[in-house]
């Protein structure tokens, strides 16, 4: 099965087993949900790209102490 028949396939299930109504309700809260995700990930993503670059730049470049190493 290719994977636009395995959704053609859920999609007639979740027809028959929760209504056109309710599908679409629990696909708009899937919808958001991924959403939600996706801005948390962006952002923590970002966070950490600023912190990051945050320490290389407060990392001296000519520290006896620190090696290639670490």
């Amino acid at each position: 099965m290719g994977f636009g028949t395995e959704i053609f396939f859920f999609m007639a299930l979740g027809v028959i087993v929760l209504g056109p109504k309710r599908l679409q309700a629990l696909i708009g809260h899937v919808a958001r949900a991924k959403a939600r995700f996706e801005e948390t990930t962006k952002a923590l993503k970002s966070q950490l790209a600023e912190e990051v670059d945050g320490k290389h730049s407060e990392r001296p470049k000519s520290s006896p102490e620190l090696s290639e190493d670490d």
